[in-house]
Protein backbone atom coordinates (compact mmCIF):
# COMPACT_ATOMS: atom_id res chain seq x y z
CA UNK A 1 0.00 0.00 0.00
CA UNK A 2 1.69 3.40 -1.31
CA UNK A 3 0.70 6.31 1.15
CA UNK A 4 0.10 9.87 -0.20
CA UNK A 5 2.19 12.91 0.21
CA UNK A 6 -0.52 14.53 2.16
CA UNK A 7 -0.91 11.34 4.40
CA UNK A 8 2.87 11.18 5.08
CA UNK A 9 2.84 14.98 5.83
CA UNK A 10 -0.43 14.49 8.63
CA UNK A 11 1.62 11.59 9.93
CA UNK A 12 5.12 13.77 10.35
CA UNK A 13 2.70 17.24 11.48
CA UNK A 14 1.65 14.41 14.48
CA UNK A 15 4.88 13.35 15.66
CA UNK A 16 7.05 15.96 18.02
CA UNK A 17 10.06 18.09 17.23
CA UNK A 18 12.66 15.81 18.41
CA UNK A 19 10.80 12.72 16.30
CA UNK A 20 11.02 14.94 13.14
CA UNK A 21 14.73 15.34 13.53
CA UNK A 22 15.78 11.44 14.13
CA UNK A 23 13.63 11.13 10.91
CA UNK A 24 15.40 14.01 8.80
CA UNK A 25 18.69 12.12 10.11
CA UNK A 26 17.32 8.52 9.05
CA UNK A 27 16.42 9.61 5.63
CA UNK A 28 19.82 11.85 5.33
CA UNK A 29 21.54 8.46 5.81
CA UNK A 30 19.28 6.14 3.39
CA UNK A 31 19.45 8.14 1.08
CA UNK A 32 23.13 9.55 1.38
CA UNK A 33 21.64 13.36 1.28
CA UNK A 34 22.53 15.97 3.49
CA UNK A 35 19.58 19.09 4.60
CA UNK A 36 21.94 20.90 6.58
CA UNK A 37 23.20 23.19 3.71
CA UNK A 38 20.49 25.17 3.12
CA UNK A 39 20.58 26.07 6.80
CA UNK A 40 24.23 26.34 7.19
CA UNK A 41 23.63 29.28 3.70
CA UNK A 42 20.81 30.76 5.51
CA UNK A 43 23.22 30.95 9.08
CA UNK A 44 26.14 32.62 7.52
CA UNK A 45 24.28 36.31 6.80
CA UNK A 46 22.25 36.17 10.43
CA UNK A 47 26.07 35.79 11.91
CA UNK A 48 27.51 38.32 9.98
CA UNK A 49 25.27 41.16 10.70
CA UNK A 50 25.48 40.24 14.85
CA UNK A 51 28.39 42.47 14.97
CA UNK A 52 26.78 45.67 12.88
CA UNK A 53 23.84 45.26 15.37
CA UNK A 54 26.08 47.30 17.77
CA UNK A 55 25.88 50.21 15.78
CA UNK A 56 22.33 50.31 14.64
CA UNK A 57 19.35 47.08 15.23
CA UNK A 58 19.15 45.16 11.82
CA UNK A 59 17.98 42.06 13.95
CA UNK A 60 15.02 41.59 15.65
CA UNK A 61 13.85 38.47 17.64
CA UNK A 62 9.99 38.17 17.68
CA UNK A 63 8.21 37.25 21.16
CA UNK A 64 4.82 36.39 22.04
CA UNK A 65 4.38 37.81 25.16
CA UNK A 66 0.46 36.27 25.62
CA UNK A 67 -1.76 34.08 23.17
CA UNK A 68 -4.54 37.10 23.72
CA UNK A 69 -8.28 35.33 23.65
CA UNK A 70 -8.33 33.96 20.20
CA UNK A 71 -6.15 31.41 20.70
CA UNK A 72 -6.51 29.03 17.49
CA UNK A 73 -5.99 32.10 16.07
CA UNK A 74 -2.92 33.22 17.48
CA UNK A 75 -1.50 28.92 17.20
CA UNK A 76 -2.09 29.37 13.50
CA UNK A 77 -0.44 32.24 12.90
CA UNK A 78 2.44 30.71 14.86
CA UNK A 79 2.09 28.10 12.19
CA UNK A 80 2.69 29.97 9.74
CA UNK A 81 5.60 32.22 10.92
CA UNK A 82 7.40 29.11 12.48
CA UNK A 83 6.80 25.95 10.17
CA UNK A 84 5.83 24.21 13.65
CA UNK A 85 3.63 21.25 13.56
CA UNK A 86 0.01 22.12 15.33
CA UNK A 87 1.44 20.29 18.51
CA UNK A 88 4.46 22.54 18.68
CA UNK A 89 2.62 25.11 17.93
CA UNK A 90 -0.04 24.94 20.46
CA UNK A 91 2.67 24.30 23.25
CA UNK A 92 4.44 27.32 22.28
CA UNK A 93 1.33 29.52 22.65
CA UNK A 94 0.24 28.02 25.80
CA UNK A 95 3.93 29.01 27.37
CA UNK A 96 4.02 32.03 26.29
CA UNK A 97 6.10 34.52 26.67
CA UNK A 98 8.34 32.41 23.99
CA UNK A 99 10.48 33.56 21.40
CA UNK A 100 8.91 32.85 17.91
CA UNK A 101 11.68 34.03 15.68
CA UNK A 102 15.74 35.37 16.08
CA UNK A 103 17.82 37.39 13.92
CA UNK A 104 14.91 38.25 11.42
CA UNK A 105 15.01 41.82 9.54
CA UNK A 106 13.09 44.57 10.37
CA UNK A 107 10.61 43.99 7.92
CA UNK A 108 10.42 40.84 8.27
CA UNK A 109 9.93 41.36 12.20
CA UNK A 110 7.45 43.66 11.78
CA UNK A 111 5.32 41.44 9.02
CA UNK A 112 5.24 38.47 11.64
CA UNK A 113 4.38 41.01 14.28
CA UNK A 114 1.13 42.72 12.17
CA UNK A 115 0.19 38.93 11.38
CA UNK A 116 0.08 38.03 15.32
CA UNK A 117 -1.42 41.16 16.60
CA UNK A 118 -4.38 40.45 14.07
CA UNK A 119 -4.84 36.87 15.50
CA UNK A 120 -5.39 38.76 19.05
CA UNK A 121 -1.57 38.08 20.52
CA UNK A 122 0.80 40.65 22.40
CA UNK A 123 3.74 40.55 20.53
CA UNK A 124 7.33 42.46 21.65
CA UNK A 125 10.00 42.75 19.12
CA UNK A 126 13.85 43.36 20.78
Amino acid sequence: MSLSNEQIIDAIAEKSLVEVMELVKAMEEKFGVSAAAPVAVAAGPAAGGAAAAAEEQTEFDVVLAAAGSNKVSTIKAVRAITGLGLKEAKDMVEGAPQTLKEGVSKDEAEKFKKDLEEAGAKVELK
